[in-house]
């Protein structure tokens, strides 16, 4: 759908078209309608889905919504806050998986953070360790855990990562100090761990608590997350499917991922009828990650003139 409902003194207002500043929205359409197109093109005598409810639909299509989300959709957020001294940060509230962590620096270049393989958090525990290597709990009071004074479950593993210093390795030299002290050695730099080979920081991530763990040169940077949501609008009354937007690129996908969804749970469809719309929302939805991807060709082009330059070491 391509209706433009607002007027130009109201989208340009510095309120923003919808007073919260925000522009654009021409690009999308809101799931709302996309429910609404769907039963008026696809429900009724006659049509594919006949005699289908409309909270199958609803479902259908949030689940919809959802799938896209992850890979096609551009439904990535970002957060920009302070690593505090205790160098953790809970994942934020509608956080589904990390797409990045970096830290800026004075010149609002990002640093890209790498993870950690090497450490975690586990689950510490306060009872005494028997004789024959079973846990003395006479107590009765289960294996629990203690939080500290900032009320942060700190294992002693987590706590040794938080508390080193920031070494003096490859990624603290310039390239004079680097050839002076690595440059007679060519090809015995061998064993090194390409996550540890960069001075910008390492993190990890409790999966149990929800929470972020930085280390210790991290403290106290300013640090951007941008993490994948589930591309849904909730309020404490549910999910507001007038204010969550399908981009008008992938509209199509959504409506072939909502056919086959509700085709698909019925028990008389055609099996044929069911590959072929299974065929159809492949290809949509393929169709929807390559407009998406926002592929320009003058940009491409210059990259790969790029790639041609010779590079001196």
């Amino acid at each position: 759908m391509g209706l433009y409902l607002s007027s130009s003194d109201t989208y340009y207002d510095s309120n923003g078209s919808d007073n919260d500043g925000v522009y654009g929205h021409y690009r999308y359409i809101s799931l709302e309608e996309v429910i609404n197109a769907f039963e008026a093109t696809y429900v009724g005598e006659g049509k594919l889905c006949n005699n289908v409810l409309q909270n199958d639909i609803t479902f259908h299509a949030t689940r919809a919504m959802q799938e896209l989300a992850y890979d096609t959709l551009i439904c990535t957020k970002s957060v920009e806050f302070q690593v505090p001294s205790t160098l953790v940060y809970v994942v934020p509230n509608n956080y589904i998986n990390y797409v990045s962590v970096s830290w800026t620096d004075t010149n609002g270049i990002l640093r890209r953070l790498y993870p950690t393989s090497k450490s975690g958090n586990p689950f510490k525990i306060n009872d005494t360790i028997a004789s024959h290597g079973g846990l003395d709990d006479s107590d009765n009071d289960g294996y629990n855990e203690t939080a500290d004074s900032d009320n942060n479950y700190i294992s002693q593993t987590a706590d040794g990562f938080r508390s080193q210093s920031a070494s003096s390795g490859v990624g603290n030299l310039d390239a004079d100090e680097f050839d002076n002290i690595y440059g007679n050695i060519t090809g015995e730099r061998y064993g090194i761990d390409p996550q540890y080979a960069q001075a910008n920081g390492t993190f990890f991530i409790d999966e149990v608590k929800g929470k972020f763990h930085f280390s210790s040169n991290i403290s106290g940077k300013t640090v951007v997350l941008k993490y994948l949501s589930g591309g849904l609008q909730t309020s404490t009354t549910g999910i507001q499917f007038a204010q969550t937007l399908v981009p008008k690129l992938a509209e199509e996908a959504i409506y072939k991922h909502i056919l086959y969804g509700v085709l698909s749970a019925r028990v008389d469809t055609n099996p044929g009828m069911l590959a072929l719309i299974k065929k159809e929302r492949f290809a949509e939805t393929r169709k929807a990650k390559l407009r998406l991807s926002n592929i320009k060709l003058e940009e491409l082009t210059q990259v790969l003139r790029g790639s041609s330059k010779i590079i001196k070491h």
